[in-house]
């Protein structure tokens, strides 16, 4: 039986900020046997025009998507944001054409976030590096409520020697960031982040883990602000084969961009 062909949807915050998580999840995905391919026809996926009302938009870009992700088995993201909006949201915009609609379904059927992936397709446990430190893990709200995506981190958390994981309180609170909504309540925005940081620093863990990189741009801003010493990290670049990055550590591009 031939490996599974997975098309990894790169996000455009990682593509732009953090292009560390691409190359780390390539790495997990091809250690779980996965032949996997970046296709560069991909853009947004359009979530920020979806929720601002912008169907026009967000469905020109969903149309290029159905052709970029059309020959994969599988599509696999490193955001449960992103993951949402094509598994769960995507179909909608086709509602009212019956030749797009069953390509939109297709697509949506076949599409998960990176941890879910792993944990529930591929049954793979990673074999990251050792990493002496103490971690607490936020779970997006789009991971957790819209996706159902709980245990799945915290599973491949555990196969990394010498890390020690302390939940912190009220570990499914929001983080205020919320894509448009961190830009159109910006007050309400920044006091979420500060209440979810100060809970994180009372776990004295000096390493916070997410699965989506909007709320960890969120939460260090927040941190910074604090003085706080913890650093951020996206789960796929502590379970990678390849180990932690380091922050301000160069990474090559992907050739992808976004509208």
């Amino acid at each position: 039986m031939s490996p599974p062909r997975v098309a990894l949807f790169v996000t455009c915050l990682v593509d732009l900020h953090r292009p560390s998580i691409a190359f780390a999840s390539i790495s997990l995905l091809e250690a779980a046997g996965c032949t996997v391919e970046v296709p560069r026809a991909q853009t947004c996926c359009g979530q920020p025009a979806y929720n601002a009302g912008d169907r026009a938009t967000a469905r020109e870009l969903a149309l290029g998507l159905l052709t970029a992700f059309a020959a994969y088995d599988y599509v696999v993201i490193p955001s449960g944001s992103c993951t949402g909006m094509l598994s769960r949201h995507l179909p909608s915009l086709f509602s009212d054409d019956p030749n797009l609609r069953p390509r939109a379904e297709a697509l949506a059927a076949k599409t998960y976030e990176l941890t879910a992936f792993l944990v529930d397709v591929m049954h793979h446990t990673p074999t990251p590096p050792p990493l002496t430190a103490t971690a607490t893990y936020h779970d997006s709200c789009a991971g957790l409520r819209e996706l159902g995506i709980k245990t799945q981190p915290r599973q491949l958390l555990a196969a990394i020697p010498g890390l020690t994981l302390v939940e912190m309180p009220e570990p499914e609170l929001c983080c205020g960031f919320g894509g448009t909504f961190c830009v159109k309540y910006s007050d309400i925005s920044a006091k979420m982040a500060n209440d979810k940081t100060t809970g994180i620093e009372t776990t004295g863990a000096n390493l916070l883990l997410a699965g989506d990189l909007g709320c960890l741009l969120h939460l260090s801003g927040s941190l910074t602000r604090q003085n706080a010493q913890t650093q951020v990290r996206h789960i796929a670049e502590v379970l990678a084969p390849t180990g932690i990055p380091a922050i301000g550590q160069p990474t090559p591009r992907l050739d992808v961009t976004c509208r």
